[in-house]
């Protein structure tokens, strides 16, 4: 499963915090992500621009 963390502050949520990515889909070339706080609490759906914006993968 592919972790991320957030780089800057992002809709109410702290730099730092790390997300699993839940689910992944395509839709006519649109990408949507769903990722999930650690300790599973949060639930966020954002798309393929936000995502390279605000988080990194961690490995």
């Amino acid at each position: 499963m592919k972790r991320y963390k957030l780089k800057n502050h992002f809709k109410g949520l702290k730099k730092g915090t790390q997300f699993y990515l839940i689910a992944e889909s395509e839709f006519i070339g649109i990408k949507d992500f769903v990722l999930r706080t650690k300790d599973l609490s949060n639930r966020i759906s954002i798309n393929e621009k936000e995502l390279h914006k605000n988080f990194t993968l961690l490995n």
